[in-house]
C-alpha cells in the first residue's frame, strides 16, 4: 500500500508540476501583453522586453485605453472596435440562423438526395479559403457589396463545419419529436422554430463561439474588400502598427488588448453550454 500511495503522490505531483509549467506558458504572454498596455513609454517596452520587467509596471496608466478608444485623432480605435463589433453582430445572428436552418432540413427534411447533399457539403470543408477568396471577390464587386459590412458578413455567414454540427445534433433527437408535431399541424419552420431550436442551446454555443473566433480574427479577407476606414475591423487597424518606421507599442499593446475583450465576452456568455457540448459528444462518442 505504501508504494502504491508513493507511486500516487509522485503521479499527482509530477501532473501539477505540468500543469503549472503549461499555464505560465499560456498565460505568461497575456499577462506580458496587459502590463505593456498600461506603460506610458513606448521605449520602456521594449527595454523591459527579455527581463521580468515586462511582467511588472511601476507607474501604471490608462492613457493608451482612452487615446485608442476615441473616435478621433491619430489612434481612432474607437471607430475601428465599432466596426468589428457589428461584423461580430451580423455574422452571428445571420450564420447561426442559416447554420442551424441547414442542418435541420438536412437532418429532418424530405429532400431527394439530402445524403449526397452532406457528403457534399461537408466535402467543401477541406478547401481552404484563400483558394476562393478572389472570384469570391469578384462576386462581392459585382453585387455592390464592396467596402461595407455586408461583404464582410454574408460571404463567411455558412460553413460546412457548423452546418455539419448543427445537423449531427439534431439528427440525434428522436423523430417522434418531429412526427408529434406534423400532427399538430405545425409547419417546418415552426417546428424548428419551437422545438428544435429551444433543445440546441449547446450545439447553438459551440458554433457560436467557433463563428465569433473566426469572425473576429478575420484579416486577409477585411483587407482585400476594404478601401476605407468605413468598414474597416480592429484586425487591420492593428496590423498597419507594424507597416510604419516608427511603432508605438504601448498603443499597439492597449489596442490588442481591446481586440481580445469582445471574444472573451461571447465566449463567457456562451461557456455553459459550450462545455456541456462537448462533454455530451464525449459521453455519446
Amino acid at each position: 500500500m505504501s508504494e502504491e500511495r508513493t507511486e500516487s503522490l509522485t503521479l499527482r505531483r509530477v501532473q501539477f508540476i505540468t500543469a503549472v509549467v503549461v499555464s505560465v506558458i499560456l498565460v505568461a504572454p497575456l499577462v506580458m501583453l496587459f502590463v505593456a498596455s498600461l506603460k506610458a513609454d513606448r521605449y520602456e517596452i521594449m527595454a523591459d522586453m527579455g527581463s521580468l520587467r515586462a511582467f511588472w509596471v511601476s507607474d501604471p496608466t490608462l492613457s493608451n485605453f482612452v487615446e485608442i478608444l476615441s473616435l478621433e485623432g491619430s489612434y481612432a480605435f474607437g471607430r475601428y472596435l465599432l466596426n468589428s463589433l457589428i461584423i461580430l453582430a451580423g455574422t452571428l445572428v445571420v450564420g447561426v440562423t442559416a447554420c442551424s436552418m441547414a442542418g435541420f432540413v438536412l437532418a429532418r427534411g424530405s429532400i431527394p438526395g439530402s445524403a449526397a447533399i452532406l457528403m457534399v457539403v461537408i466535402a467543401t470543408y477541406i478547401i481552404p479559403q484563400e483558394s476562393i477568396m478572389m472570384p469570391l471577390l469578384l462576386m462581392v464587386n459585382r453585387a455592390g457589396l464592396g467596402d461595407g459590412f455586408l461583404a464582410q458578413i454574408l460571404p463567411w455567414a455558412a460553413s460546412p463545419l457548423y452546418i455539419f454540427i448543427f445537423y449531427q445534433f439534431f439528427a440525434q433527437i428522436p423523430r417522434d419529436f418531429y412526427e408529434a408535431a406534423v400532427l399538430d399541424g405545425a409547419g417546418p419552420f415552426k417546428i424548428w422554430w419551437s422545438v428544435y431550436v429551444p433543445v440546441s442551446l449547446p450545439a447553438t454555443a459551440t458554433v457560436a463561439i467557433l463563428m465569433g473566433i473566426e469572425s473576429w480574427n478575420q484579416y486577409l479577407w477585411p483587407v482585400l474588400v476594404t478601401q476605407t476606414n468605413y468598414a474597416r475591423p480592429i484586425s487591420v487597424a492593428i496590423a498597419g502598427f507594424f507597416g510604419q518606421d516608427d511603432i508605438f507599442w504601448n498603443v499597439a499593446m492597449a489596442a490588442s488588448v481591446v481586440m481580445m475583450i469582445p471574444i472573451l465576452v461571447v465566449y463567457l456568455l456562451f461557456q455553459r453550454w459550450f462545455v456541456s457540448s462537448f462533454i455530451s459528444s464525449a459521453i455519446k462518442g
